[in-house]
């Protein structure tokens, strides 16, 4: 008999950690970013979320924003050798930005 182990089958990423944290609250001072998903947003069809597995205090916390602003600056930070990185989110004409 086979054992789940002969199946080859590896866990998917691991969910991110810490508790939820306003983005107003982390603005205009460091954190860093360990990694991030692009999901589909439960407030509009066709809409998407960006979700951020941050440090901020010396705690692991988790930033939900639907900033196309982020996510397409996210997007081009390199996957293989780009995370962690340190930032700061700050607003500019009513976006935010990574700095």
């Amino acid at each position: 008999m086979r054992t789940f182990k002969d199946f080859g089958i590896k866990a998917e990423a691991a969910s991110f950690v810490g508790d939820k944290i306003k983005i107003t609250r982390i603005l205009n001072k460091e954190i860093t970013v360990y990694a991030y998903k692009i999901e589909d947003s439960k407030f509009g069809e066709d809409k998407k979320r960006l979700c951020l597995q941050i440090e901020f205090d010396n705690e692991k916390r988790i930033v939900f924003t639907g900033s196309v602003v982020l996510m397409n600056m996210i997007k081009s930070v390199p996957k293989d050798d780009g995370f962690p990185f340190k930032t700061i989110i700050i607003k500019t004409d009513e976006r935010y930005e990574f700095s």
